[in-house]
């Protein structure tokens, strides 16, 4: 890998500011699918990155669509799949094995692609909501107001440039019934500490998800990629690995 700033096209038409991170002999690849307002440049991004390069896997990371630099509209979720699908089309030029680390928003984007393709090695899923709730909590309403009503889709693309979609165009399946179409190995991270997911969409998701699955809830983690989380879902990509690798 040469080109650590490449440009990603998606399916849809759109084009995506990529990010690559690559290893010293590694022999498989991790994408890294960021949350809500996040970027392949968030320094959590790059931390989680460059732990994952100290030991020994190649990463690619983007910056979603209606995101920064990215083209598009974000439509939480829906379409994003595209985007991961873009990334994974990088990752296997360098390697067939590739496993998806997804976190909140960019966690239903990663299973929303396992759940219809067969080219990925594992999936490990962070903050992930299992069914469409909004918490009765200040940060659900604020996220409520953002993405939901005009003012706050202004607000949000003016403050953090973030572009809401301010339509969808289906009624897409929830998480929980995604995980349980995945067929590779499935790790659930999730944090006792978050405020915006309760882990009990945590349980839902490892309960409705095929073995060999795993469920992590990291003591003190908040929402999507908290430095307390590193550890945990660099050991859950690994598990991914060699679970596959036992199957075949």
């Amino acid at each position: 890998m040469t080109d650590d700033r490449p440009s990603l096209a998606t399916a849809d038409g759109l084009v995506l500011a990529g990010r690559r991170w690559p290893a010293v002999d590694a022999d498989a690849s991790v994408v890294l699918v960021h949350g809500f307002s996040a970027s392949c440049e968030d320094d959590r991004v790059c931390e989680l990155a460059n732990e994952f390069v100290e030991r020994g896997l190649d990463v690619v990371g983007y910056t979603a669509r209606g995101h920064g630099e990215s083209g598009g509209d974000c439509t939480l979720g829906e379409l994003e799949f595209n985007d991961v699908a873009a990334a994974v089309a990088v990752a296997r030029a360098a390697h067939e094995q590739v496993v998806l680390v997804g976190a909140s928003m960019g966690a239903i984007a990663a299973l929303r692609y396992a759940a219809d393709h067969d080219d990925v090695t594992g999936v490990v899923v962070v903050s992930c909501p299992s069914r469409w709730r909004i918490p009765r909590t200040a940060r659900g309403l604020l996220a409520a107001g953002l993405t939901r009503t005009p003012p706050g889709r202004a607000l949000a693309a003016r403050l953090i440039g973030v572009r809401v979609a301010p339509a969808w165009t289906t009624n897409p399946a929830p998480p929980v019934e995604l995980a349980a179409r995945v067929g590779v190995p499935i790790a659930v991270v999730h944090g006792t500490a978050d405020r915006f997911v309760s882990v009990v969409h945590a349980d839902e998701l490892y309960l409705s998800a095929a073995e060999p699955r795993r469920l992590d809830l990291v003591e003190g983690m908040g929402h999507a990629f908290d430095p307390l989380s590193y550890a945990t879902v660099i050991d859950a990509v690994a598990w991914t690995l060699k679970e596959a690798a036992r199957a075949r």
